[in-house]
């Protein structure tokens, strides 16, 4: 076999390999969460790409996340794609929105409206954890090989939906870098 022809057979082999490796790589790790589990407190760790979820100071589970599309630094103001980072609450709970199920952060607080405010933008708003885009449910975790969102937390479709019910509403979220 020449050269060419057995490079030719390993491209086409890595190229069959590769999606597989990538699903296997995604799947397991954690496990599902009790049914009667109440989530009380969320961590985020942003460099990591990582959700934490805890009842009683107790972690229940961790999750990977992707974030805006922008994740460095704070959030300073609607559509710079960022995250935004400090301590917040879980405020609401939407099952029918534009991603597949959402749990509401309470971004902006006060400093947040001040901070743009003296750039003369507005704060935004509408920071969720969230699923994926309605239609794509497909893409499961493979989401998270980059960040994509305008701002959000986002997990699987059936990450959300575990979360969806378990989260107690007024739960702290602390978002850091």
């Amino acid at each position: 076999m020449h050269l060419v022809e057995k490079l030719n057979m390993h491209f086409r082999l890595l190229t069959l390999c590769v999606p597989v490796i990538i699903m296997l790589s995604s799947c397991g790790g954690n496990v599902t969460l009790n049914a009667d589990a109440h989530i009380d407190s969320i961590a985020v760790y942003k460099s990591k790409r990582r959700m934490a979820v805890y009842s009683h100071n107790k972690l229940l589970k961790t999750y990977k996340i992707a974030l805006g599309r922008q994740p460095k630094d704070h959030k300073q103001y609607e559509g710079d794609m960022r995250t935004p980072e400090g301590l917040y609450r879980i405020y609401d709970r939407n099952p029918n929105s534009t991603c597949y199920k959402n749990l509401g952060i309470s971004y902006p607080n006060e400093r947040d409206r001040t901070n743009a405010k003296k750039l003369g933008k507005s704060p935004g708003s509408n920071i969720k954890i969230h699923g994926l885009p309605n239609g794509e449910g497909y893409w499961g975790k493979l989401h998270t090989y980059r960040d994509w969102t305008y701002g959000c937390i986002a997990v699987t479709n059936e990450e959300m939906d575990e979360l969806f019910d378990k989260v107690v509403i007024g739960s702290p979220i602390c978002i850091m870098p």
